[in-house]
């Protein structure tokens, strides 16, 4: 399996878990979702989000394939800053922004590496 394709699925999965399951997937991002009970409209919406660019980079090829992913690297970097962000003005817990930081970085990572390949 290609990387992209790899991550597509991975997207897929983590969005599903997060639509299903806001709570959880939140607990496994070390947050804490009973001090915030927003988290799970968030997620939610961090769920349908990964889903729908996992489908469809999925559903694509050539040139097609290729915007999807740097669309993926621009979201996924936004989502690196945001953790550094959070974790840096205590939003979220220092180990939470770093987590879902170096999550982020290296789905950016991944997809720069593809794209260099191609």
């Amino acid at each position: 399996m290609d990387p992209i394709t790899g991550l597509a699925y991975g997207r897929i999965s983590v969005g599903a878990l997060s639509f299903l399951f806001p709570s959880l997937t939140a607990r496994l991002f070390l947050l804490d979702p009973r001090s915030n009970p927003q988290l799970g409209y968030m997620g939610r919406m961090f769920g349908s989000r990964e889903i729908a660019l996992g489908a469809i980079t999925l559903a694509s090829s050539g040139e097609a394939r290729r915007r999807l992913v740097q669309l993926g690297i621009a979201v996924d970097g936004a989502d690196a800053f945001t953790g550094l962000a959070t974790a840096a003005t205590g939003s979220v817990p220092k180990k939470a922004g770093l987590l879902l930081t170096v999550v982020a970085a290296a789905a950016v990572a991944t997809g720069v590496l593809e794209l260099q390949d191609s």
